[in-house]
């Protein structure tokens, strides 16, 4: 087998999509640091965060939970053409619906800012379905840097544009470009090593896999409602500013959600492996990893942002942002548990439980939209982070409870050896 297709150890391939993720996460953080640097005000970062939280919710759509599925397609049901395919369907659709709900709940002047983020976003998960075709096949270095090239790439050139325009239409319109070079000059010759890319799917394959992803993706619609609901609730009860100084003390936080998906996401194709076999002694070890591993990057994560977090937003934001540091503990126990929610929200659709994800999502949805608006004008800020733990919870509670009767249920069927 030829260098550049030998798979890697597990443990190569964690340190790939960490690095790599890292690495785009903070780039993707600087870039809020520069908004706000550039700008006069937190106006500017304001309305990319009511850019990235109204995308937000129709994002499920767009990526229709084909990353995971595709990693887990054990059978290799569909090619890499067809699951690129379908990717620029779902992505047609999330513009579309975003473009509706921006028109009806957003200023007009915001509207060409949010649709040039969502084609971003957008040529981003086109990119997903080569590392995901890469990761199946055990080649994580290909997906780490790519991340760090998106990342670099994005960051350089938001903060050139950025601050030659002052525009941030033309900013975002400049990193699509950005993007679509790196899926040209990188991504793609790296994925055809394993297979060839062939556009197309036939509208049977279509039909089939969209409803059968559609629960994973209502409760995906949920999931994102959920936690960008209460944003937008936000920004219309107290204003653009607002929101901008919350997300510009969150931005760091997201560390915890991004540190534990980098340490679960290289192993959801091993699930969907030990699952298929029936091998539950595996499955629940890895389980219990990476309970601890999340729980583990959460303490240790809190502590550093507790003991550093207002000295690093004030060198980075100044502005006065230091005053607003008490937002952070909410932050921190909010990031924590759906970092938790996150990664049961893939390992139930690695394990095919449909219901399970669905209702789990749904039960988070409710949860926020139960708690938002006293949470919110009780507490101002802090109320978005309360209510984020209060929907996290719900979910974690119902997925948990789903994936333990799966597998239970699962590994009694007489075809199934290993358990």
């Amino acid at each position: 087998m030829a260098d550049g297709t030998k798979p890697l150890s597990m443990k190569k391939n964690m340190a790939w999509n960490t690095v790599g993720s890292f690495t785009n996460l903070v780039a993707q953080w600087l870039i809020t640091v520069i908004v706000v640097r550039i700008s006069s005000g937190f106006d500017a970062a304001g309305l990319y965060s009511l850019a990235v939280s109204v995308y937000g919710i129709f994002a499920p759509i767009a990526q229709y939970r084909m990353y995971t599925y595709q990693i887990s397609d054990t059978q290799h049901e569909n090619s890499v053409g067809e699951y690129f395919t379908l990717r620029i369907i779902t992505n047609a659709m999330a513009l579309v619906g975003c473009f509706g709900y921006a028109v009806f709940t957003c200023p007009l002047s915001a509207l060409p800012a949010i649709l040039l983020f969502g084609l971003y976003k957008s040529l981003i998960l086109l990119l997903d379905v080569f590392h995901a075709c890469e990761q199946r096949h055990c080649r994580l270095d290909y997906v780490g840097i790519s991340l760090i090239l998106q990342g670099i790439i994005s960051l350089a050139l938001f903060t050139i544009a950025f601050l030659l325009s002052d525009s941030l239409e033309l900013t975002l319109a400049i990193m699509c470009l950005g993007i679509m070079g790196v899926g040209v000059f990188y991504d793609f010759s790296r994925a055809e090593q394993f297979e060839k890319l062939r556009i197309g799917i036939t509208f049977a394959k279509t039909k089939r896999l969209l409803l059968r992803c559609l629960p994973f993706v209502a409760g995906a619609l949920a999931c994102a409602a959920a936690s960008s609901v209460p944003r937008q609730f936000l920004f219309s009860e107290v204003g653009e500013a607002a929101l901008g100084i919350y997300s510009s003390v969150a931005a760091p936080v997201a560390v915890i959600q991004n540190g534990a998906s980098y340490m679960y996401y290289p192993l959801i194709g091993y699930f969907a492996d030990y699952y298929a076999a029936g091998e539950k002694k595996k499955l629940l070890k890895l389980f219990a990893r990476v309970t601890v591993g999340i729980a583990g990057v959460g303490v240790v994560s809190a502590i550093l942002l507790e003991l550093f977090g207002g000295p690093i937003l004030e060198l980075f934001f100044g502005n006065g942002i230091s005053e607003y540091t008490y937002l952070l503990t909410p932050m921190i126990i909010s990031a924590l548990v759906s970092a938790y929610m996150w990664f049961l929200n893939d390992l139930l659709i690695a394990v095919r439980d449909f219901s399970g994800n669905f209702f789990g999502n749904i039960a988070s949805l409710a949860a926020a939209l139960l708690v938002m608006t006293p949470f919110i004008r009780w507490w101002g800020m802090n109320g978005v982070s309360f209510t984020a733990i209060a929907a996290s919870f719900a979910g974690v509670l119902v997925m948990a409870l789903s994936f333990l009767v799966k597998l239970r249920k699962h590994l009694k069927r007489p075809d199934i050896t290993g358990a």
